[in-house]
Parts: C-alpha cells; sequence; structure tokens
C-alpha cells in the first residue's frame, strides 16, 4: 500500500469522550469517611477539567481532558448513588458496615479489616469493600464466632477477636 493512503496515530486524535467507567451492580453504601473521599475526588477532578478545558489549544491536553471528563462524571454518579451509612451509638453486637473487625487466623496471625463502601476499600491497607468475599464472610459474626473464608488458595478460617468502631 502507497503510504499517501496511510495515517499514523501521532496521539493528536484523541477521542473527545471516552466510555463511561462501569457502575457497580451492588448497593453504593458509604461510611462518612468514604462520602468525603468520593466528594474531595469530584472537587479535584472539576479542578483539573478546568484546567486542561482552558488549555484546550494545547492537542497533548484532549486526552487528559476527555479521561478526567469520565473520572468526574463516574465520580458524580456514585455521590448521586451513595446511601449514607452512619455507625450506631454503641457498640457494635455483630461485625456491620463500617466496623473494624480484629481476627486471628488459623496460624494465629492477627489482622484488622474495615467493612467500607467499594470505592473506599483498599485491601494494603486494610479497607475491605462489603460486596467482597472475606466482607460477606465477616458480616453478622459476632466476638468468638468463627467464619470461613474462601479465597482462591483455599478455605480458611478467622476468629472474630473484637468489633469496634472506624476511628
Amino acid at each position: 500500500m502507497n503510504k499517501a493512503f496511510t495515517k499514523e496515530d501521532d496521539g493528536s486524535t484523541a477521542p473527545q469522550r471516552l466510555d463511561d467507567l462501569p457502575i457497580s451492580q451492588h448497593p453504593n453504601h458509604v461510611t462518612p469517611a468514604g462520602l468525603a473521599q468520593l466528594h474531595a475526588r469530584a472537587e479535584a477532578l472539576e479542578a483539573d477539567v478546568a484546567r486542561l478545558r482552558a488549555a484546550k489549544d494545547d492537542a497533548g491536553a484532549l486526552y487528559p481532558l476527555a479521561v478526567a471528563e469520565r473520572d468526574l462524571r463516574y465520580a458524580e454518579a456514585r455521590i448521586a448513588s451513595a446511601m449514607l451509612v452512619t455507625p450506631p451509638e454503641g457498640d457494635y453486637p455483630s461485625v456491620q458496615f463500617g466496623a473494624v473487625v480484629g481476627v486471628l487466623d488459623e496460624d494465629g496471625h492477627a489482622a484488622s479489616y474495615t467493612i467500607v463502601g467499594e470505592d473506599q476499600a483498599d485491601p494494603n491497607v486494610g479497607l475491605i469493600g462489603a460486596p467482597s468475599p472475606l466482607a460477606r464472610a465477616l458480616l453478622e459474626a459476632q466476638v468468638g464466632d468463627v467464619v470461613e473464608w474462601q479465597r482462591p488458595s483455599g478455605m480458611v478460617e478467622l476468629e472474630i477477636t473484637s468489633i469496634s468502631k472506624a476511628p
């Protein structure tokens, strides 16, 4: 084929609107901290969109603008569908959304998990999304109960050692 009839992608033809990010089918329960994080994320994205729109003559800003606009639509949709779950006044009688759960595994290793909304989840710091298999195994358990958590590597038994409010 003659080179005159081909077009190489130089990055300047970025889409003006990216497809929306998928929204979870699960109810969008959020903790007060999770809702605050969503609002902060939306505000930061609004600032990014404004800054990138101001640089609209810069062809290199087209794709980052499309990404920021897509992410802002996602954050706004999650805020609109958020169902705030406030912690109970007293102690947690069982593991509930928003609770910090202390556990011991079969080998005696202690861990702590906080049950949060999907957008707040960060397993690296112990924030576990409510629809996750671990959270589903823990929910409704009481101190002293042993729950089974099905992991890809096999079944793990966890003993609930404490239930408290998130700080």
